[in-house]
């Protein structure tokens, strides 16, 4: 199983925290707890309120990760698709279907189109 270089790590993190600091200002900060090639993001909310979101698992690209639902009423994660339908994505399109279902926003999920 690939690992992530701490560099990596640490430049999810913060592209993940400024990402979220634009995209859900509901959150104050969002971090990633690194276990092997899997990162356990959480976002907080005011009051320093944990909220679990999802996890991360590093294929071996910097832009490609296998990405899992945090389930509350379980305490596990799942795996999922995106909104996408894509089993795989960035960092910032997890958070995004993540937070969109914690934090009752399917906003999120809609983008408008590109052409």
């Amino acid at each position: 199983m690939p690992v992530p270089s701490a560099r990596l790590k640490t430049l999810t993190a913060e592209q993940l925290d400024f990402y979220a600091s634009k995209q859900w200002p509901q959150l104050e900060e969002v971090t990633i707890r690194w276990h092997g090639g899997y990162g356990y993001v959480t976002g907080y909310l005011p009051g320093d309120e944990e909220l679990p979101l999802c996890r991360l698992h590093y294929l071996g690209s910097d832009t490609d990760w296998d990405f899992a639902l945090y389930q509350a009423s379980s305490q596990t994660y799942e795996e999922a698709l995106l909104p996408n339908g894509h089993p795989t994505g960035t960092p910032q399109e997890a958070l995004d279907c993540a937070a969109g279902l914690y934090l009752a926003d399917p906003t999120a999920w809609i983008k408008p189109p590109t052409d």
